[in-house]
């Protein structure tokens, strides 16, 4: 028996088919409707962005052997590659010009931004701890030899009014003085009513003398009127009353111990107002003007906020620390503050040109040379000290409400790339049908925030260029074009170095390498030993052999090689030195450069991408295997080559400033 067969679908299925078909019609016809939408309509023959690039060839700044035919990564270090381009024969490119294509500079990331002119605020922040108000301490000193009887505060920290006793004063010549007093006062009573005027005369300039006497031995008016009216007998003890009221903060007399005229026995402070000593770097000092409000912390008291104001600002560099000491005046009624805190104190400045200050509270006022509170409309004298007031303009503020000309030129701070004396940025050039940017060395003032001033070099609406000038950079190091890493002035410099100059430079670059491997196996000491052995053999370098550009080019150079080194020999610490150590590496790269060296080992500058928070340091070194100063053991062998800066065998006279250095190249000098 047959068993029975499902009932068959095959009508259905057939049925679906032209529903199928009609589907895949629209979805083909709505694809090629988007994709119409979103083909450009600005130049219909253009290209496609690949074809664009395909012309182009890609490297990597850090490795130049490396060549592509497509954007991508290096293969080494994985950095972006960069395009090589090939404009070296368009005649309008520049020797200092980079250019390159639309779909290119998209790839690089290139962006801009115009340099302006705005007010921008910096906030310098500093360190430091609080201290004596020196013009408001006192002194109880000894007027008069005798013996302490009595001291009446018994402790340091003890407070104390204006005139209470604090020390009663055994002294036999007090006993004589009173005498003497009491005698001429008789005899100035004595005199008969007829007597000669010369006799009265006489006699009261004695009893003036005996009381100026005791006067000048600390007595008071009251005690010495009572020494002179009394019939008793004379006291032989004198009590010392408090000149100011305050804390004692020093108790140096003892009871019973002998003292003689001067003798220090008590130190009283006020402590109302205090005065707060910050530190603050060299580089800190265009934001910092006598009379500007500071706002500072303490630990002792998280959360509150106290404020001061600068009265006064060290002439004189701590050549240790590179600071200088900045002293506020900070008013402290309920003593909340200790001498000895430790504080954390900012500055907010706003800096106009020529380093004036902007400040609408004191435009056109007239303040105080010694008391930065006394503030008035017009001129006038101080109210605390009488000496006459001075225009707020004298002290560095400008003079009225500022105006559009009072703002500086700023660019952003990613801009300039920043050697050690030199400073770079790319502009873009207009009126160029492909995307072009030049070189330029400009000079910088301060850094305020995210922005510094310039103060020549650029001019109000050029663009800069603030997000991929290092690729830029690269890209003109490898074509052999003037760039950060390898300058090349206008007037080259063919140096007519003697051999034994070339030697002592040889010198030199053997006690820096000496520091190099200190700081490279984290020895403080070593470091510092060797700082000082290179500045010796800095300061012994016979420059008179120099004559020309080579002598002119050496005054130069010696004084930022000297700058540089004081700062790693004044390093307190480890990182101070490896901090230091960097403007020293590219001012000892760059004399090299001009000087050459003599004959032997080769030279050669390598970089590490991610010291100083990844902002990037060179180094010096005479081999390739590399040694980290700026990490030490942390990661000893974090840097790749980047050039060798002279062979083995070049003469440094031979060196060449408009000859483009020589491409590293080396796939194997990566460490990193």
């Amino acid at each position: 028996m047959k068993s029975a067969s499902p009932p068959s679908d095959e009508p259905g299925r057939r049925n679906r088919w032209p529903y199928l078909i009609l589907a895949l019609v629209v979805v083909f016809l709505a694809g090629y409707i988007i994709r119409g939408m979103r083909t450009p309509t600005e130049d219909p023959e253009a290209p496609p962005a690949e074809e664009q690039v395909a012309d182009t060839e890609w490297t990597c700044s850090m490795h130049p052997d490396v060549r592509r035919d497509e954007p991508g990564q290096c293969p080494i270090c994985n950095m972006d590659l960069i395009p090589v381009g090939n404009d070296d024969d368009d005649p309008d490119i520049g020797p200092r010009q980079f250019s390159t294509s639309e779909a290119a500079r998209e790839l690089m990331n290139i962006q801009t931004a115009p340099a302006e002119r705005r007010f921008v605020e910096a906030e310098v922040r500093m360190v430091g701890k609080v201290d004596y108000d020196e013009t408001r301490l006192g002194y109880i000193t000894a007027w008069v030899p005798g013996r302490i009887d009595r001291l009446y505060a018994d402790f340091t920290g003890i407070h104390v009014r204006q005139g209470d006793h604090m020390v009663d004063l055994f002294s036999p010549e007090l006993l004589t003085a009173q005498d003497e007093l009491r005698r001429a006062v008789r005899a100035l009573e004595n005199i008969p009513t007829g007597a000669p005027e010369v006799l009265r005369q006489s006699a009261q300039a004695t009893a003036n003398a005996a009381r100026a006497r005791l006067r000048r031995w600390g007595l008071t008016d009251a005690q010495i009127t009572a020494a002179a009216e009394s019939t008793a007998d004379p006291s032989d003890y004198i009590t010392i009353y408090a000149p100011i009221g305050g804390t004692v903060i020093e108790r140096e007399g003892q009871e019973g111990m002998y003292v003689d005229t001067g003798t220090q026995i008590y130190t009283i402070a006020d402590l109302s107002v205090v005065w707060v000593k910050l530190d603050a770097y060299e580089s800190d000092l265009p934001w910092i003007h006598y009379g500007q409000p500071v706002e500072f912390t303490s630990e002792a008291h998280p959360g509150e906020r106290f404020e001061g104001q600068i009265a006064f600002i060290n002439p004189t560099l701590d050549e240790r620390t590179r600071t200088v000491q900045i002293r506020v005046n900070v008013p402290n009624p309920d003593d909340r503050l200790k001498p000895g805190m430790f504080v954390r104190g900012v500055v907010r400045s706003r800096l106009a040109t020529e380093g004036r200050v902007m400040d609408p509270e004191l435009a056109g006022k007239w303040i105080s040379p010694m008391h930065p509170e006394i503030v008035s409309d017009g001129p006038g004298a101080c109210d605390v000290c009488g000496m006459p007031l001075v225009p707020a303009e004298e002290l560095g503020y400008v003079s009225a409400e500022a105006t559009e000309d009072d703002a500086p030129l700023v660019i952003p701070a990613s801009a300039p790339l920043i050697t050690g004396r030199r400073a770079i940025v790319y502009v873009t050039v207009p009126g160029r049908d492909r995307p072009t940017f030049e070189g330029r060395e400009v000079v910088l003032g301060p850094r305020a925030g995210d922005f510094y001033l310039v103060e020549s070099g650029l001019e109000e609406g050029e663009r800069v260029v603030t997000h991929g000038n290092f690729k830029i950079d690269s890209a003109m190091q490898i074509r052999g074009r003037p760039s950060m890493m390898s300058p090349r002035p206008d007037d080259p410099l063919h140096a007519d170095v003697p051999e034994d100059f070339h030697r002592e430079v040889r010198e030199l670059l053997n006690a820096y390498l000496e520091v190099q491997d200190a700081l490279a196996h984290d020895s403080f000491d070593d470091a510092v030993a060797a700082a000082e052995r290179a500045h010796h053999v800095l300061a012994d370098m016979d420059d008179d052999q120099l004559e020309g550009d080579a002598a002119e080019e050496w005054d130069e150079h010696r004084g930022i090689l000297h700058e540089t080194l004081e700062a790693v020999e004044a390093g307190t610490d480890i990182d101070e030195i490896r901090t230091a150590f960097e403007p020293w590496s590219d001012g000892l790269t760059d004399f090299i450069r001009v000087f050459g060296i003599h004959p032997g080992e080769p030279v050669y500058i390598l970089h590490c991408p991610m010291a100083f928070d990844f902002e990037g340091a060179n180094w010096l070194q005479t081999d390739e295997e590399v040694r980290n100063p700026y990490f030490g053991s942390e990661m000893y062998s974090c840097g790749t080559v980047e050039e060798e800066l002279i062979g083995p065998d070049e003469v440094g006279a031979e060196v060449e400033l408009d000859a483009p250095p020589a491409p590293a190249g080396h796939e194997g000098h990566d460490h990193g």
